[in-house]
């Protein structure tokens, strides 16, 4: 679904190039003056992660994911080094990371304790827990935060079974995002028709390209589904481009991910999208406003790079 995701991102492309006119115009026109998104702050501690909350709110997001270290644990996936240009691959091998899920649940309420009251409540505010929790955890874990009202708690289990969804539901009224790493419609079917998530969070680049997207959120927007399109640093701005003519066409746009681009690589892809309080615009160049630098590519050879991965404090293997 990938490759069939760049053909049909590049053949979208040409039509609009060929028609002269930004793509979302061909899908159907702008929905929206433009796309909310939203921003990563992480920390080792609270304290650091609403710091750099706070950052982002001075930048002019209005909508903050927030994650931060477990007390006890020497490492979190979600935290990173670099704060702002956030990449979660971090060697040539594996790195390990340890986990303790009741550590865990312990310390996240307080994290959005904290977060609200150095906030406010005129900042939305996101949490992901990266499958790793049992449906019962996710749910104690949903209720938990109810008071804090977040935009939505993303995987909080694995989504090949929809039914721990339905257990979810039973028992928060926390809403729901899952989907980055679903291919197709037919991963998300039945957790869209029964309502069992809130925000369906499929990619351009991963789901069959904009064609087969635009399928997805037509069938969300029956059961008052709205997108959330992933949108991590390994989703170059090619990607980033089409999600953006994409969330500007549909009616049922929800939120997206972003992850911000090094200098470097925004230096490669020349692109005409910009940032503005809070909102990305897809600019009104022709086609998905973004190129590539082939020459100034290849001064940045392949460097392998692993996402970490997690074992519970008795040494088993888990999900990272």
């Amino acid at each position: 679904m990938s490759a069939i995701a760049a053909v049909d991102t590049a053949l979208w492309d040409l039509k609009a190039k060929a028609a002269g006119m930004p793509l979302y115009q061909l899908l159907g026109g702008a929905c929206r003056t433009g796309v909310r998104v939203y921003g990563h702050a992480n920390g080792q501690t609270v304290e650091e992660t609403i710091a750099e909350a706070r950052r982002y709110r001075e930048m002019g997001y209005t909508a903050i994911r927030l994650q931060s270290g477990v007390p006890g644990l020497a490492s979190t996936y979600g935290v990173s080094r670099d704060k702002m240009f956030y990449e979660p691959a971090d060697g040539a091998l594996p790195s390990e990371n340890v986990w303790s899920t009741p550590k865990y649940l312990a310390s996240a309420p307080n994290l959005f304790a904290a977060a609200r009251a150095a906030l406010g409540w005129d900042v939305d505010l996101l949490h992901d827990t990266h499958h790793r929790l049992t449906p019962i955890e996710a749910a104690r874990l949903g209720k938990d935060l109810e008071p804090y009202r977040l935009f939505w708690l993303e995987d909080t289990v694995a989504a090949d079974n929809p039914a721990s969804f339905r257990l979810i539901r039973q028992h928060t009224t926390t809403p729901l995002a899952v989907g980055e790493v679903f291919n197709s419609i037919w991963d998300c079917k039945q957790l869209i028709e029964e309502q069992l998530i809130d925000y369906i969070r499929s990619t351009v680049v991963h789901a069959g390209g904009i064609s087969h997207l635009r399928r997805i959120a037509t069938l969300a927007d029956l059961y008052n589904v709205k997108t959330g399109c992933h949108g991590a640093t390994d989703l170059s701005p090619v990607c980033m481009a089409a999600a953006l003519h994409f969330n500007l066409s549909i009616p049922n746009f929800g939120l997206q991910e972003y992850m911000r681009h090094t200098a470097e690589t925004d230096a490669v892809f020349p692109h005409s999208y910009t940032f503005d309080a809070g909102f990305l615009h897809p600019g009104n160049e022709p086609g998905l406003g973004v190129d590539i630098d082939e020459t100034l590519a290849a001064r940045y050879p392949y460097q392998r790079a692993y996402l970490p991965v997690n074992r519970l404090e008795d040494g088993t293997m888990a999900n990272w």
